[in-house]
């Protein structure tokens, strides 16, 4: 059964840094792809940013540049570090493990107040 545990959300103020993280439980985790997902209030969820089994990454448009994506393997972990943060930015944030079907974390909230 896969479980996915995500930690490093809070209170930042604009302009500031959060790295978010996501431990999954169960090998599957190496051979997925992996993503971050957040949804705001009154707002459906979307993605943020995706990362391979392989690597490559792709990122929504409004946090290109400001976001990154990583994992490691070694630790079933996948990381969104997350820079220059505005007020839009506030949201619960999800770890997605997106196989066969798509495996969610309980989600952490980030509130960035401007």
């Amino acid at each position: 059964q896969v479980q996915l545990v995500e930690s490093g959300g809070g209170l930042v103020q604009a302009g500031g840094s959060l790295r978010l993280s996501c431990v999954c439980s169960g090998s599957i985790f190496r051979v997925a792809a992996m993503g971050w997902y957040r949804q705001a209030p009154g707002k459906q969820r979307e993605l943020v940013a995706r990362i391979t089994s392989g690597g490559g990454t792709n990122y929504a448009d409004f946090v290109k540049g400001r976001f990154a994506i990583s994992r490691d393997n070694a630790k079933n972990t996948v990381y969104l570090q997350m820079n220059s943060l505005n007020a839009e930015d506030t949201a619960v944030y999800y770890c997605g493990l997106i196989g066969a079907q798509v495996y969610w974390g309980q989600g952490t909230q980030v509130t960035v107040s401007s």
